[in-house]
């Protein structure tokens, strides 16, 4: 179990790894922009059947493609979903930290001992992994032990780890851990996080307001037409399933790039027992304060946001209000997880 060749890195090939992610941001991003135009779509089809409350369906669908109705909602959902990967690009800082304390660490800002060597140990796994551009270090005022890693280059990388991890880690294990996040910049798949976190979460929103929208009107109105209340059967459906899409895309993206930065951690390190060792910590700590950081996170703001990119689950824990429990986590067990560095329990 100690012998590091009973563990396959899968971060030699980082570059690979780059390009594989680079046509993954690509697909999730145009994956998004469909998605938005397809609820803008269901927007126009809506209000056309108010307007022509006896037109079949396929009818409307057809004049609204061919442009003898103008698709005013799918061009305006089109632009709003252009306009988000706008502000996702130029706002992912302020978007990932939404609603915690924190506070920027630089080598002239750092408060405390422990924040100086918060910095040092990223800037020396930064070296280590040979990485041109030190990214911005973030620690958050909270006691749950958490982190992780966004941006959209190399150059505009962040690190954000809570005081909680800070304080209850030892050297080497920090260090494993600024290693792991590390490799989520290096492998550049932090870009995959912060796309699908944001636009999944305005999507949900979106949906939200057409199938509230339309609820709000059917109440109000006596007489529908056949093919508006087929519509509203199609929102309703479309309300409940897809949340379940946007989850499986996520992990789609997300369990895999967790396996390769624990691998691209170890290949810093060269040793898998600290990364093991603090991935372990984290979750006895979070089953030993179950009940207070439940509290915690839910009365953070935005969670939702952060909650894919971080280094735990905490639903893996029993934490409710952020994931989906353990079947639908975009995190792989903590026992999988320690078995792929090369830990299993004794039997």
């Amino acid at each position: 179990m100690d012998n590091l060749n009973n563990f396959q890195c899968h971060t030699t090939d980082w570059r690979q790894s780059i390009k594989i992610n680079g046509r993954r941001t690509v697909l999730v991003i145009v994956t998004y922009l469909l998605i938005y135009g397809f609820i803008g779509l269901l927007f126009d089809l809506y209000m056309a059947s108010r307007a022509m409350p006896q037109m079949p369906l396929p009818t409307l669908m057809t004049m609204l493609l061919t442009f003898q109705i103008k698709p005013v909602y799918t061009l305006g959902a089109m632009v709003v979903a252009a306009i988000c990967v706008y502000i996702t690009f130029a706002c992912y800082k302020k978007l990932m930290l939404l609603g915690t304390d924190y506070f920027e660490i630089t080598p002239t800002t750092a408060r405390s001992v422990l924040e100086q060597q918060i910095y040092n140990v990223v800037e020396e796994m930064k070296i280590a992994a040979s990485m041109p551009y030190m990214p911005r270090v973030f620690i958050i005022e909270a006691n749950y032990m958490n982190a992780f890693a966004s941006g959209f280059s190399n150059k505009s990388a962040m690190i954000a780890i809570t005081r909680g991890l800070a304080e209850k880690l030892n050297r080497a294990e920090l260090q494993a851990v600024l290693a792991h996040e590390l490799s989520h910049i290096r492998h550049m798949d932090i870009r995959l996080t912060l796309f699908a976190s944001v636009l999944s979460n305005l999507i949900l929103m979106c949906v939200d307001a057409l199938f509230w929208s339309a609820l709000s009107s059917n109440n109000r109105g006596r007489e529908e037409g056949r093919s508006r209340n087929q519509l509203f059967l199609l929102i309703m459906i479309l309300r409940f399933l897809l949340p379940l899409i946007t989850l499986l895309l996520q992990l789609y993206l997300s369990r895999t790039r967790e396996y390769m930065a624990d691998s691209g951690a170890v290949e810093l390190m060269r040793d898998n027992h600290p990364l093991a060792q603090a991935l372990l910590k984290i979750h006895q700590d979070h089953e030993a304060h179950q009940g207070d950081y439940q509290a915690a996170y839910q009365s953070t703001a935005h969670e939702q946001v952060r909650s894919q990119a971080y280094i735990y689950d905490p639903s893996l824990a029993g934490i409710g209000g952020l994931g989906s429990g353990n079947l639908f986590s975009t995190h792989p067990s903590i026992a999988a997880r320690l078995k792929a560095l090369g830990f299993s329990e004794k039997q």
